[in-house]
C-alpha cells in the first residue's frame, strides 16, 4: 500500500498523496497539490502548484508507434508540464511532450497525446480525445467524447459540443499521395460546433462561425455565419446578441 517515489523527485510543501502511486525520476510536484490513488507520474514531469490529479491517472506517458504509423518514433520528447490550479480527473492519460497551462479542467477518461499545447482556463470534457500536434488556446470548451484530430488548431473562446468528430485524411488511409495532404481542422476565435457534427480535413471555421448540430462540414464556414445540414449550407448570420464580443463578460 506504499507509494513508490524516486529519490530524485521533488514534492512541494502541503502536497498530499494517496496510496499506490508511482512517481518517477526528477519529477517535480509543486505546493498544495492533491494526488489521488494509483497515479503514475513519469520521469521528468513538471507539475505546478495547487494541482489536483485523481485516481488512476497517468501523466508523461511515452507514445507507442506501429511499424505502419505515419508518425516517426520520437525519442527526445520533452517531459509533460501541467500549470497552476489544473484539475485532472480519473483515468486521464496525458502524454510526454504536452504543455498544459493554468486553470484547466481535464475530465475523467480524457486523453491528451504528445506534442499538444493547451493554454489557460479550458475545459476538456469526459472521454475527449486530443490527438498529437494540436494547439488549443484559452477559455475553450471541448465537451464529452469529442475527437480532435492531429494537426488541428483551436484558438480562443471556442465551443466544441459532445461527440463532434474531426478528420485529417481525405484519402482514408490509401494512396501515398495522402502523405502530402494531412491537414487538421481549424476553429478560430469564437467558433462553435454543434453536437454530433463532423468536420472534414483542413476545413476552417472562421471567427464566430457556427456549425449546427449533426452537420457535416465539407467547406470552410465564413465568419459570423450559421451553417447546418449534410452537407452543411449557409443558414444566415449568427444573431448579434450571440457574437463573442457581446458575451465576453457573461
Amino acid at each position: 500500500m506504499e507509494n513508490q517515489i524516486a529519490e530524485s523527485a521533488e514534492i512541494g510543501q502541503g502536497t498530499t498523496l494517496g496510496k499506490l502511486n508511482i512517481i518517477g525520476d526528477n519529477v517535480k510536484i509543486g505546493k498544495n497539490c492533491q494526488i489521488g490513488n494509483n497515479v503514475i507520474i513519469h520521469a521528468g514531469t513538471m507539475i505546478a502548484d495547487d494541482v489536483r490529479i485523481d485516481d488512476r491517472t497517468i501523466v508523461g506517458k511515452l507514445p507507442m508507434r506501429s511499424p505502419r504509423s505515419i508518425f516517426k518514433e520520437e525519442i527526445n520528447l520533452k517531459p509533460a508540464e501541467i500549470g497552476n490550479r489544473c484539475q485532472i480527473g480519473s483515468a486521464v492519460i496525458i502524454y510526454a511532450g504536452c504543455q498544459i497551462g493554468e486553470y484547466n479542467l481535464i475530465a475523467d477518461m480524457a486523453t491528451v497525446r504528445e506534442n499538444v499545447e493547451i493554454g489557460d482556463y479550458n475545459i476538456i470534457g469526459r472521454g475527449a480525445a486530443i490527438e498529437n500536434y494540436v494547439k488549443i488556446g484559452d477559455r475553450n470548451k471541448l465537451e464529452t467524447n469529442c475527437y480532435l484530430t492531429a494537426y488541428s488548431r483551436v484558438e480562443d473562446y471556442c465551443f466544441i459540443a459532445p461527440c463532434v468528430a474531426t478528420s485529417n485524411d481525405n484519402y482514408m488511409g490509401r494512396d501515398p499521395e495522402r502523405f502530402k495532404h494531412f491537414r487538421g481542422v481549424t476553429v478560430k476565435t469564437g467558433g462553435r460546433i454543434g453536437v454530433n457534427s463532423t468536420v472534414l480535413p483542413g476545413k476552417v471555421i472562421e471567427e464566430d462561425g457556427m456549425a449546427g448540430g449533426g452537420s457535416v462540414i465539407t467547406t470552410d464556414i465564413p465568419s459570423g455565419e450559421i451553417w447546418l445540414g449534410n452537407p452543411a449550407r449557409s443558414r444566415g448570420k449568427v444573431p448579434e446578441k450571440q457574437l463573442l464580443d457581446n458575451n465576453l463578460d457573461k
